[in-house]
């Protein structure tokens, strides 16, 4: 029996490309005051950011509990006797800290790994994405997680922010919080370093930005596979993706839209891109 694997819905991975894979998403909450909405299943992306953008209340996040995690892994097990979980940043949220109490929870049932990518949003996403691939390929659970530990080395997510506001409300600035100071005057750039938000650069405008994603990417002389996410603006990703498969026409490239939790913390108009070199 195949390895099954499952994430949580902070890796952006669409409800089609995960039947696909057959990778299971468990969401995390977003909630508007006492309103309380499934990340992705019961709130749309673009439904979200309308609220986001037009009403004064400040959204709330909530990690999905053990007992969440406990059920998926119950009709997983059903199917086969190895899982591997791969979640988003624990210094980012409880998500980890809940995916492995529950497989304590079911130990001696089923054999559960759970890896913490210190990454978000496609951070997580190819991560994902490439054990669903080896899952295929017969790959046992204890190899599978070992090769995916290796490989988190390689990703690298960074994200255009067209504002730090929302991630400075939200509690989650990290090392980004030395750019608070300059909020009005630059639009930053930030990346993930030890499973935290850090600062990467400044730029002076939109475009700018854009330019330096682009940069970003084709500094790498190999790619296996590549994301380009939005939050409220597809033209600006598409007109990156455009541009990248004109120079890299072999690269797998996948297309998504930052879901709701993480939308929570970048506000609208971030676009992000992420690299899973081939080594």
């Amino acid at each position: 029996m195949a390895v099954k694997i499952v994430t949580d819905s902070t890796s952006d991975i669409s409800q089609k490309l995960a039947a696909e894979l057959g990778i299971t998403v468990v969401p995390l909450t977003v909630s508007f005051d006492n309103e309380h909405f499934k990340d992705g299943l019961s709130i749309t992306p673009d439904q979200f950011f309308s609220r986001l953008t037009s009403q004064d209340v400040f959204p709330t996040t909530t990690q999905p509990s053990p007992g969440v995690f406990l059920e998926t892994f119950e009709k997983l097990c059903e199917e086969t006797d190895e899982i591997l979980v791969i979640t988003l940043s624990s210094k980012l949220s409880g998500t980890y800290s809940s995916a492995k109490n529950a497989a304590e929870m079911i130990h001696g049932r089923c054999q559960v790994e759970v890896i913490d990518s210190e990454r978000v949003i496609m951070g997580t996403g190819l991560l994902t994405i490439y054990a669903a691939e080896l899952a295929k390929t017969g790959l046992g659970l204890k190899e599978l997680s070992q090769t995916i530990r290796q490989k988190m080395a390689d990703c690298h997510p960074i994200m255009y922010f067209d504002t730090l506001t929302y991630l400075h409300k939200g509690g989650r600035m990290g090392k980004a919080q030395s750019l608070v100071g300059s909020l009005l005057s630059i639009k930053p750039i930030l990346k993930m370093e030890d499973g935290i938000i850090c600062p990467l650069s400044k730029v002076r405008s939109r475009r700018a930005g854009m330019e330096y994603l682009y940069k970003f990417i084709t500094a790498f002389p190999k790619i296996k596979y590549l994301a380009v996410e939005y939050a409220t603006s597809p033209e600006d990703a598409d007109e990156l993706a455009a541009k990248l498969m004109e120079i890299l026409p072999k690269v797998k490239i996948y297309r998504s839209q930052i879901g709701p939790v993480v939308g929570a913390y970048t506000g609208a108009n971030a676009v992000a891109v992420t690299v899973l070199e081939d080594k």
